[in-house]
């Protein structure tokens, strides 16, 4: 049996008398003055076919049960389209049918696919088969192949390796909580599925690989959001015998061809490179979004000695006073919307409030002006580079709050006044990020990527005198229009610096054998120098196609919550499999 003898999105003028048979989904069908027009679907698009009565009636007859969403075959002539349609590439040819076979007919849809209906997102989620049919859907599945595509042929053009790394494996401190696998063969231990394949590249590299990468699949268990999944695919990238600029070097051409693949855009240009402390400074953010201006300006030294308390208190005790300038809104903002912009700050960035200044043509308005001098207004606008009809938005406080809120402050005012233009794509290349971060809940430093980065040579003197706050990494992330989509480092090599780091992390050389320690062992026979990087396949391509949740790149996504409402998962299991495992549940519902 012949299904297809062409594809519905490839029929043209020249084809115009053929016999053809055609099988697909029926996208639309309207009844109009006896004909029956059928838009048949599949994959590759839209032709429209024709049953008209006065050629054969009992073939008009039996297409009035076909419905929509239906699978026919159908066989017939192609014909010159009396109305044509430009927007379709097949919008100058239609088929009149001549043989017909329902394949599958379609029950009660619980959605239209075709149309913009405003659908909630269970609901996608629970028919996700039928949300996949979806012209923009099916746009991203091809998108997704072909970015995949265009990184294996970089790849292997750069001759690396596609190796898998194991998905069950140990638990280790990566920065996430795992998922654990209980074992049955081994009671009471457990697996953990890869955060990712971290340590198992870089074993490859002591394996002498010395160029590596894999498509890999990677699992964290931590709260989500529009831009994050519990599993997550990573394109990741190992080299031996590299520094930095050697990584960044050919990463910036992996990120070139695989842009240019997906956007039919050219990056044709040098990505701009800029330092982790310049960028927070800057712009609140380690992945600032560089396509409009609204940069943090500093007040902290003006502030020192002015009469308003909740400023000149921070700024004597260690703290900061930063401000962004709202540009052309003084009229807009009126203290309802200021007052939102304050909420804003405080209930998503623990900030103690938000002051502000509107600049007119008379003067400034402020309830705070009557605190300062009219040196150190004119100070602050010059400091600002506010105008009359801006509004300086300042907060005060410890420089985590101030860099988190008026980083995120930024970006909204961006939204909110139309500073960005979204037909613009930058990339943007941040480095040297520091090697510890102080943790306030566990009251020591961390690692800010991982245990394994390597230190900036010109900061091994502060490393190994412990002035935690002064070591830098060799490190980069990859950030376009504001998202990470890419971040690695190049590693240690030297077995005695990497137990220094451990110590400075508080970890006993028990502790660090217990979690690492077939890991440690594997440097003592020779590690070559070697970095890598690793990007998130899923953020990288809902950048791209400019989507605003990375819900709409994946396959088959997980809710807010972790669940596969189509699958139902996860879900409860039998008793019987729980003791299998060593395992009783204690769950108790709640009534």
């Amino acid at each position: 049996m012949i299904y297809r003898t062409h594809n519905l999105g490839e029929l043209r003028k020249e084809d115009i008398t053929k016999k053809v048979t055609l099988s697909g989904w029926v996208a639309t069908k309207r009844d109009l003055g006896g004909l029956t027009f059928i838009d048949l679907r599949d994959r590759e698009g839209v032709t429209q076919i024709i049953f008209n009565p006065e050629e054969n009636a009992d073939l008009a007859e039996k297409s009035q049960k076909i419905r929509t969403e239906a699978v026919i075959k159908i066989t017939g002539e192609v014909r010159e389209r009396y109305s044509k349609n430009p927007n379709m590439p097949t919008g100058d040819i239609e088929v009149f049918v001549e043989e017909l076979e329902i394949l599958n007919n379609c029950d009660v849809l619980p959605f239209q696919i075709s149309g913009e209906e405003n659908l909630s997102e269970n609901m996608r989620l629970k028919y996700r088969y039928l949300d996949l049919r979806k012209p923009k859907m099916t746009r991203n599945l091809k998108m997704r192949h072909k970015m995949l595509m265009a990184i294996r042929n970089y790849m292997d053009e750069k001759g690396f390796l596609d190796v898998d790394t194991p998905i069950l494996t140990k638990s280790t401190p990566e920065g996430a909580r795992d998922f654990l696998v209980p074992s049955r063969t081994n009671e009471g231990d457990f697996y953990a599925l890869p955060q990712s394949p971290q340590l198992f590249k870089q074993l490859l590299m002591i394996s002498g690989v010395e160029r590596y990468y894999q498509i890999a699949k990677c699992f964290r268990d931590e709260d989500l959001r529009a831009d994050r999944q519990p599993e997550f695919t990573q394109l990741d990238i190992e080299m031996s015998f590299v520094e930095m600029e050697d990584v960044i070097n050919e990463i910036e051409g992996l990120a070139k061809r695989v842009f240019q693949s997906v956007t039919e855009e050219a990056a044709d240009y040098e990505f701009q490179r800029m330092e982790y402390a310049e960028a927070m400074e800057r712009f609140g953010s380690d992945k600032p979004d560089i396509r409009f201006g609204v940069e943090l300006k500093e007040l902290t030294d003006i502030m020192k000695n002015c009469g308003f308390k909740a400023f000149s208190g921070v700024a004597n005790s260690g703290g900061l006073v930063k401000a962004v300038v709202a540009p052309g809104s003084a009229e807009n903002f009126s203290r309802k919307v200021l007052g939102e912009y304050e909420d804003y700050v405080k209930t998503y960035f623990g900030a103690k409030g938000l002051a502000w200044i509107k600049v007119t043509e008379e003067g400034v308005n402020s309830p705070i002006a009557k605190f300062f001098s009219e040196e150190e207004i004119a100070t602050i606008l010059a400091r600002t580079g506010a105008v009359a009809g801006d509004v300086i938005m300042i907060l005060a406080d410890r420089a985590k709050v101030v860099y988190d809120g008026l980083g995120a402050l930024r970006l909204k005012l961006g939204k909110d006044l139309d500073l960005i233009n979204n037909d613009e794509y930058k990339f943007l290349w941040i480095v040297d990020f520091p090697m510890f971060e102080w943790s306030e809940e566990e009251e020591r430093y961390k690692a800010q990527h991982h245990p394994f980065t390597s230190i900036k040579a010109e900061d091994m003197d502060a490393f190994m005198t412990g002035e935690m706050d002064k070591v830098r990494t060799n490190s980069y992330d990859l950030v376009l229009n504001g998202a990470e989509i890419g971040g690695g480092s190049i590693r240690i090599h030297n077995p005695e610096v990497q137990a220094k780091v451990f110590e400075r992390l508080g970890l006993s050389e028990e502790e660090a054998r217990e979690k690492f320690g077939f890991f440690i062992d594997a440097f003592k026979y020779g590690a070559p120098p070697h970095g890598g990087l690793a990007f998130g396949i899923d953020r990288w391509l809902m950048v791209m196609l400019k989507e605003s949740s990375i819900r709409d790149v994946i396959p088959f996504p997980k809710t807010n919550k972790g669940q596969c409402l189509m699958t139902e998962a996860p879900s409860k299991v039998e008793d019987g499999q729980l003791e299998e495992l060593y395992l009783k549940s204690t769950y108790i519902p709640v009534k």
